[in-house]
């Protein structure tokens, strides 16, 4: 039968993943609320000041603050529905305490996701952790996975400078979109799964 969502998992599993988003919305939404907005360790003269002197009335800063906290915990969970999707491709399965977000059943692909720009310090450690597994796992390929860039790309990971760099050549950089492709083994992966999203999202509201 032809699944009505996207063609690289089930639509079970899709709606899964979905389901359990937005309960993590809803339990971020409930965890942050007005009344225990203050209870947290929030700069009340700060918040004053910015009120007077950016002319905006208090009331909106707090909503403003209450969106971006609710925001910074709720990017975890997005982190968690790629695992899970991607989680759901045939071969391939959640890193769990593996060290890794997503690796291959028969351990010949090992990805860590990137959703935020990280210093070069904490990259080149991810680079020396993914150059010491791939010395060990000879056959594996090793990705980082950029979600900050909606393109797609595909490199080889080289760190250092013009006069030394370094290399593996079964590591490699590669974006998110391109990372769905090449699980998915299809065109377009990321957009069908944009397109299915917006669709049960709808129904979602619909259905409220």
């Amino acid at each position: 039968m032809t699944n009505k969502y996207v063609d690289f998992i089930s639509d079970d599993h899709f709606l899964d993943c979905v389901s359990n988003l937005y309960k993590a919305y809803l339990k971020a939404k409930n965890n942050i609320t007005k009344r225990n907005f203050y209870s947290n360790k929030i700069d009340t003269i700060k918040l004053t000041f910015d009120s007077k002197f950016n002319d905006i009335d208090e009331e909106s800063l707090i909503q403003a603050e209450i969106l971006r906290q609710i925001d910074k915990s709720i990017n975890n969970s997005i982190g968690t529905f790629h695992e899970q999707i991607l989680g759901g491709i045939k071969g391939f399965e959640v890193g769990n305490l593996s060290g890794f977000d997503i690796k291959a059943v028969d351990d010949s692909l090992f990805a860590i996701f990137k959703f935020e720009e990280l210093s070069k310090n904490i990259e080149d450690c991810i680079f020396e952790k993914l150059s010491n597994d791939a010395r060990i796992f000879k056959n594996a390929k090793y990705y980082l996975v950029d979600f900050t860039k909606d393109t797609f790309y595909l490199e080889k990971w080289v760190v250092g400078n013009e006069e030394y760099k370094v290399s593996h050549k079964n590591v490699f950089k590669i974006s998110g979109r391109s990372f769905y492709n090449l699980l998915s083994e299809t065109d377009e992966a990321f957009k069908k799964l944009e397109s299915a999203i917006s669709t049960i999202q709808n129904k979602i509201k619909t259905e409220k």
